[in-house]
Parts: C-alpha cells; structure tokens; sequence
C-alpha cells in the first residue's frame, strides 16, 4: 500500500537504501552500494514539500519508497528504492505511478531521474517502464548540475545518463 512518508518512516527509509545499496557490491559498484543514504534531514525536506511515499506492509513498516524533486518544472525522481527482501513485486514500478499521477495534478507533463545506464535494475529496468535516455543537449540547466553533483561524487565511476518519460504516455 502507498502513502505519505512520516516522521517515524524516515530511519526506515535510511535502512532501506543502505539494503538496496549492498546488491551494487556484487557488480563490482562497492562505492555505491557503501554510500550514506540521505541524511534525515534531507527526507524529512521532501517529507515537508509533500512529496515523500512509502509503500508499507501489513504491519504499516515502510519496505520502500521514492522521494520526489521538482526540476526545471518537471517531477525528478530523487530517489526510489526497496528492501530486496521484497524485489521483484513491481513496487518500485508502483511508487513510480504514483509519482506520475501526482506529476499530472501538478500539471506537469514529464518525469526525469539519473541513473546507472548498465546497471539491470537501473537503466535498463527505467527503460521498459518508458522512460528514455537524454543526450546532453536535450539536458536542463537544473539536471546538468544534478549530474555535474553526481560527478564530483564519484559516480561517473560508471556510465550514468539522465533519463525522461513523457506523462501523457505514461501507461
């Protein structure tokens, strides 16, 4: 079940991303899969502006989640991710509807993300979703500085693109 993050999700939320980051050690990615996930404050931020899900479990226990970004007028998935326990359940796919249809409230018209382009579970997963690579000319002042952060990061490590979904074709 999807619905707004609370205060009390938010360590769960940093549990979750550190589960999800441990399957990117066995790729060769142990970078990514030691990163700190965001730091409270930085969820509870999205939590304020609204734009912070969870999917729960019976038991009410966040086992994932994604937090959304507004760049350059359109919705930025900042992050989604879930407990690997619980992979495979196209709950990602879910948080990720629901961040559209959000999106299409707002009268936005797209969705952006950055991700790993060779990665199973990243690139190529957000591609069958219908989410499309950008060329860097196509690139938003606001996503090329995303990427430019996620450079001085280390990510670049890796191949990375920034990638967009038209909402109106969102199925």
């Amino acid at each position: 079940m999807i619905r707004p993050a609370t205060e009390a999700d938010l360590p769960v939320l940093q549990d979750i991303e550190r589960a999800a980051g441990k399957p990117f050690a066995d790729i060769g990615m142990t970078m990514v899969a030691e990163d700190e996930p965001p730091t409270l404050e930085a969820l509870r931020e999205f939590l304020r502006a609204g734009r912070a899900w969870v999917w729960s479990n019976y038991a009410d226990r966040a086992i994932g989640y994604l937090v959304l970004d507004v760049v350059d007028g359109a919705a930025h998935v900042a992050q989604v991710s879930v407990d690997p326990d619980h992979a495979g359940r196209k709950i990602g796919k879910q948080l990720i509807d629901h961040a559209v249809q959000w999106a299409k409230t707002q009268g936005m018209y797209s969705i952006t993300l950055t991700t790993f382009t060779d990665v199973a579970w990243n690139g190529p997963y957000y591609e069958r979703l219908g989410f499309r690579y950008l060329s860097q000319a196509e690139e938003t002042p606001a996503l090329r500085a995303i990427r430019d952060a996620e450079h001085a990061h280390g990510l670049d490590r890796w191949p990375r693109a920034c990638m967009r979904a038209d909402l109106d074709s969102w199925t």
